[in-house]
């Protein structure tokens, strides 16, 4: 089982590969009663993206027999990118990636610049996964699955770690979830460094596949989701995050998709910053929920900087 011994070990890892991003207040959120701050991990250089702690910590722990047998992987776009980063960065030659058909081109051109095989496969993220464990299952690579593997997992908790060394006053982490990775290892850390600190998972109401999870007592793997602008949270959960769902979350709170909408164009037009609807939508349930934090400490991930074109030109001519 991951412990926080695991999310430091990994941070020792990647520290010298990774960037230690900013705990930026948000002053259009703060007010005389609570203060919020942004973890903006859209400053992860290359890949803006916190992927880069999990890809880096999976691979930083592999054998040289291990490397010999190529990684591939898994996603909807941010940890295909910082996978192959990764690989191209450490010398490994062999990195393949199984997307969705409809990842943003933004995500996929990364991956291809950096090396990567890139497999369209599949409709939607539920899809690419059935066909891409399939195909993994023939080839021998190594899988660096961010939401199972333990090693990805503590990698994408240092994002916990960073937050709780930049402000240890922090009362609430608000989180996105998807398949469940990062609010696992973040929940792991933070929680051992102060048991009273709230982790808050979101996630889009068009894919509430964790929320459902805990409710029905069932890990939903594979999820029908309705069409979203939150390319990342689309989809089940894994195991491993549903089984410590218990000790790591505390919440799930469910967002509009107008609202993470209307949210991304706000981050960019009142914080002068950019990233993707999947990120944008801690700041959307901040802004549905003050009430809730009224007098606290919050730390908002904005997990990653890679909107596609036609979803940023959507949204600025809808809500700027």
């Amino acid at each position: 089982m991951l412990t926080y011994k695991d999310v430091q070990l990994a941070y020792e890892r990647i520290k010298e590969h990774i960037c230690t991003t900013s705990l930026e207040k948000s002053f259009r959120l703060s007010d005389k009663d609570s203060e919020v701050f942004m973890k903006l991990e859209n400053q992860q250089p290359v890949v803006k993206s916190y992927k880069i702690r999990g890809a880096m910590s999976k691979v930083t722990s592999l054998t040289k027999e291990e490397i010999k047998r190529g990684v591939t992987a898994i996603s909807s776009g941010n940890h295909g990118a910082a996978l192959a980063y990764t690989a191209s960065k450490l010398g490994i030659y062999q990195a393949e990636i199984f997307v969705p058909k409809n990842t943003p081109f933004p995500k996929v051109e990364k991956m291809s610049r950096f090396g990567a095989k890139v497999n369209k496969v599949g409709k939607d993220f539920d899809e690419a996964h059935h066909i891409g464990e399939e195909k993994i299952k023939e080839q021998g690579f190594i899988e660096v699955n961010p939401c199972e593997d333990p090693v990805c997992i503590a990698g994408q908790g240092t994002v916990g770690l960073e937050i709780l060394s930049q402000n240890p006053a922090i009362d609430v982490i608000i989180t996105p979830i998807g398949g469940g990775g990062l609010i696992t290892g973040i929940g792991v850390y933070a929680k051992h460094i102060n048991p009273n600190i709230e982790v808050i998972g979101v996630q889009t109401e068009a894919s509430p596949a964790m929320k459902k999870s805990l409710e029905d007592k069932v890990c939903y793997e594979y999820f029908k989701s309705s069409e979203s602008i939150c390319d990342a949270l689309i989809g089940g959960i894994a195991q491993n995050p549903y089984k410590m769902a218990e000790q790591c979350i505390d919440d799930v709170i469910l967002v509009t998709e107008k609202a993470i909408g209307k949210a991304t164009v706000d981050m960019l037009k009142y914080e002068k910053i950019l990233c993707e609807p999947s990120s944008a939508i801690g700041y959307a349930a901040y802004e549905e929920n003050r009430e809730r934090f009224k007098g606290k400490k919050v730390a908002l991930v904005i997990t990653g900087g890679n909107i596609g074109d036609e979803v940023f030109k959507s949204l600025v001519e809808q809500y700027y």
